[in-house]
């Protein structure tokens, strides 16, 4: 394995487990597939982060169990099953410069969605189901093409009204959780994630803990802005070189 793709193993792990230290929120996850895709297929970007994703979920959902809404999850997970469908027949038959170009719109809505994540609470909305059932399709299929599902799905959340900082993360954390498991399904069948795929990144699963005590810690001792900046830099960078180069 070339260093190259090393350091970038290590880097991405470690961006999985700043995300689950609350360091950035969804933003390091967003930067995760742009930067494995600067040494693998886009495919093989995609697929190759879930494992990693899948092994912090069980860390995030030892501290937040039972502190989900059950509603939300009923209403947004069926639609997400359909959304991950469409999005894992995509990742498995596009051509890898068209994926390339998908996930570098998807990278930059995620820095378009941060941007504007903190007038969302203040937006007057009146609660509709199919709004609930769109943010399930669009999470589901944001996630399994190019994981990046949590801009509609956190839009969504934060529009619900008395939603509290607990309830919605550990909401967040089951909905994920399932979703992730369900691509682990679909990858496989679709063959886009084979056994040898999920060794070569194995390796890194211990770096996934040690990030997010690494996100505690920083947020501890540093502005946590400081941080999200640099990785909304970091997303815009790489958004438009996948998209345009």
């Amino acid at each position: 394995m070339a260093p190259e793709t090393i350091f970038i193993f290590v880097v991405v792990a470690l961006l999985v487990g700043l995300s689950k230290g609350g360091l950035g929120g969804p933003v390091p996850v967003s930067l995760t597939t742009p930067l494995l895709s600067l040494v693998l297929s886009k495919s093989e970007a995609v697929a190759l982060v879930l494992p990693l994703l899948m092994f912090a979920d069980v860390f995030a959902l030892y501290f937040y169990w039972g502190k989900w809404d059950m509603r939300y999850l009923r209403l947004m997970l069926p639609s997400a099953l359909l959304g991950i469908l469409l999005g894992t027949l995509l990742l498995a038959t596009l051509p890898d410069d068209v994926l390339g170009r998908i996930i570098g719109a998807f990278t930059l809505i995620a820095v378009i969605y941060k941007l504007s994540n903190n007038r969302i609470p203040t937006l007057k909305y009146s609660p509709r189901a199919w709004h609930g059932y769109f943010a399930g399709w669009a999470s589901g299929f944001g996630s399994s093409l190019a994981n990046a599902g949590a801009p509609p799905f956190t839009a969504y959340m934060l529009l619900q009204p008395n939603m509290n900082p607990v309830m919605f993360i550990g909401t967040a954390t089951l909905f994920f959780a399932i979703v992730n498991a369900l691509k682990l399904i679909g990858y496989i069948s679709a063959d886009v994630m084979d056994i040898n795929l999920l060794l070569s990144i194995a390796w890194t699963a211990p770096l996934v803990p040690f990030g997010v005590w690494l996100g505690r810690r920083i947020i501890e001792r540093m502005e946590p802005k400081i941080f999200e900046n640099l990785m909304m830099v970091l997303l815009f960078l790489a958004g438009i070189y996948l998209l345009f180069f």
